[in-house]
């Protein structure tokens, strides 16, 4: 298996770097947020993320998805999880402080000084949580092989640097991990985690998003086709409360383009019949100023599927 590890100090946009690496190596992108959903699915409520035992259901989970699948693991401490094996490219993300508050004053919509409070903060976190399941609380510069400096190259020229050395140092060619070794590696792990009473309640697997309209999978075409890394519905935005503060309305627009920092809400009905969306859309704007959106009506989808020839891919037959 080839496994690219990639994590970062807060600020440095470590997420997009691993993302853009996987697009470039057509690996499976595996994000922190992903790897939690997998480990609740797998090992149920007992998953503590700050805890010793993290690291072994972590593994647990990643080489399962290493027998089909090529990986970047864009989680923090993930070159921990994987020491000692051969295909592996372990990455560092880092940048001087002045340039981390740059980014997250930008990403967040913050002034100077809360993006120095909201890094600072961050930053705690984030040794904390090392400090929880490693036993120290900053990364040894000696556990990567690649280290990248967020100052002076972007997202992008990060991940073709990335993208670079897996192909050089050819670790696709070793091929994904044999079911016989993961076996071997599952029994050892399951037994570390017994001990502490953790037994797996499932088995958590990578499914592919469930679209509600074959206009969404179509734009999930189009986005793979130009290699432009895309979440499907992956925030929801309150847009009403109650008197006790309670949210009574949410929008969660359709897809989120990270490299754009743009969400993108499709709608296939006339575009005089849609108030009730553009409303939605209005509020969000007027409540959170920061989020850049771009509605697709109708006509703009059939306008991609004639220039494009796009559509849904065929389901096989059963």
């Amino acid at each position: 298996m080839a496994v690219v590890t990639v994590s970062g100090q807060a600020g440095c946009r470590t997420r997009e770097v691993a993302r853009l690496a996987a697009q470039r190596l057509a690996f499976t992108h595996v994000s922190a947020e992903k790897l939690d959903a997998l480990m609740g699915e797998e090992f149920g409520p007992v998953v503590e993320r700050a805890s010793r035992v993290w690291p072994d259901m972590a593994a647990a989970i990643l080489l399962r998805l290493a027998t089909q699948e090529h990986l970047v693991v864009g989680v923090d401490g993930a070159e921990e999880v994987f020491r000692g094996f051969p295909a592996l490219l372990r990455v560092r993300v880092v940048a001087p402080a002045a340039r981390r508050a740059g980014n997250v004053m930008l990403d967040d919509g913050l002034d100077r000084t809360q993006a120095r409070q909201a890094l600072a903060a961050r930053d705690r976190e984030a040794a904390q949580l090392r400090k929880a399941r490693f036993g120290r609380a900053t990364a040894a510069p000696e556990a990567f092989d690649l280290v990248l400096n967020a100052a002076s190259l972007d997202a992008a020229h990060m991940a073709e640097l990335i993208a670079l050395a897996v192909t050089q140092q050819g670790l696709a060619d070793h091929g994904f991990l044999s079911p016989a070794a993961e076996a071997q590696l599952q029994f050892q792990i399951r037994l570390r985690l017994a001990r502490h009473g953790i037994h797996a309640h499932g088995r958590a697997s990578l499914t592919k998003p469930q679209f509600s309209h074959p206009s969404e999978e179509i734009f999930a075409n189009l986005l793979d086709f130009y290699r432009i890394p895309w979440e499907y519905e992956p925030k929801s935005f309150p847009i009403a409360w109650d008197e006790n503060g309670n949210v009574i309305e949410a929008f969660t627009p359709d897809f989120f383009l990270p490299e754009s920092n743009l969400y993108v809400e499709l709608t296939t009905m006339k575009q005089s019949l849609v108030t009730k969306k553009n409303r939605k859309i209005r509020l969000l704007r007027e409540i959170y100023p920061h989020v850049n959106i771009q509605v697709f009506y109708q006509k703009d989808i059939m306008d991609l599927v004639m220039k494009y020839g796009l559509a849904p891919q065929a389901q096989p037959q059963p």
